[in-house]
């Protein structure tokens, strides 16, 4: 089966260097012109910079995905220059944040603006566009583990994420007359594979599976106070390898998967939720996998960008 996005135009929201970069660099190997949104400009031009020189044709399309008349401005200008939207693929989302005895109000309300309003809004205007030219498209929700399973540190985030999935099943409703799918794709914490940003990762002292953090402290997992009554959130000695298959994988895997959700193959599904995660979803709480020097891992990873890495390899 080969997998062709060729005269297929997407667009990607929140094209960071890791997944959203993955997924757009994933759609534009597979043949789609890929117009890339996110609200910070080094973001998209690096972006467009890693599809180009690997063959692509990329786009600008800059804007707050919460502003309906910014996300109508950049719809419209990918429009102009290419005539349609056949791919939504809506990843724009604030990561990170604090547990609930901590979290803020305003910052709860707005990492669930950014993943509500602007799921909402790209696919609403993306949607009317697909359907006033007899588009039948895909829309992709890209979801996270953190929507079907707790995970401490992150209220606002894991709220959100869960609000993805039925958003999607009822928009499959609305949008099945016009031969529109829209689906949700859950992945589980990716080791990067961008080049750059495994550099960057590199200058900073961090292996492949680091975790950046930007902006509040008391973020993903870390301390939140130093009252006497607090106790600890997570486990915060030697992990075991928790994944049955020895790893999550990375933001090409991503890009392979909804490449192919887009694609006519998958003509018929539309409503549910793809699971690229190694086995993580579906492992019993009480599973333990085999020691990392046992498991025999998958396949090798079929690369998406060919320029060298720079700084420590992926797992």
């Amino acid at each position: 089966m080969e997998i062709s996005l060729d005269g297929k135009v997407a667009l990607v929201t929140g094209c960071g260097p890791n997944i959203g970069s993955g997924v757009a660099l994933a759609l534009a190997r597979y043949g789609a012109k890929v117009a890339c949104n996110d609200v910070e400009e080094p973001a998209i031009k690096a972006c467009i910079a890693r599809i180009e020189r690997n063959g692509g044709e990329a786009m600008a399309a800059p804007g707050d995905v919460t502003d309906e008349q910014a996300v109508q401005a950049y719809l419209a200008a990918v429009l102009e220059r290419w005539g349609r939207i056949d791919i939504l693929v809506n990843n724009a989302a604030l990561l990170g944040g604090r547990g609930v005895l901590d979290e803020s109000a305003a910052d709860f309300e707005r990492a669930v603006r950014v993943s509500a309003l602007g799921y909402f809004l790209n696919t609403k205007h993306a949607g009317r566009a697909m359907a006033e030219r007899g588009i039948r498209g895909s829309i992709v929700c890209i979801s996270s583990s953190n929507a079907w399973s707790g995970t401490a540190g992150i209220i606002a985030y894991a709220f959100h994420k869960g609000g993805v999935n039925n958003f999607v099943r009822a928009a499959a409703m609305d949008l099945a007359p016009y031969g529109i799918r829209i689906n949700s794709f859950t992945p589980t914490a990716p080791n990067p594979d961008n080049p750059e940003l495994l550099a960057e990762m590199a200058r900073a002292g961090m292996g492949p599976g680091g975790v950046l953090t930007h902006g509040r402290p008391g973020g993903l997992g870390g301390p939140t106070g130093d009252e006497p009554w607090r106790r600890p959130s997570r486990w915060a000695g030697q992990r075991p390898p928790m994944v049955p298959m020895g790893t999550t994988g990375t933001p090409s895997d991503i890009g392979h998967a909804v490449a192919w959700l887009c694609s006519d193959y998958a003509r018929l599904i539309t409503g549910t939720d793809l699971v690229v995660d190694g086995g993580a979803r579906a492992k019993n709480f009480a599973y333990m996998p085999a020691p990392a020097g046992e498991l025999a891992g998958p396949v090798p990873l079929i690369e998406l960008d060919e320029t060298p890495r720079a700084g420590p390899g992926t797992g």
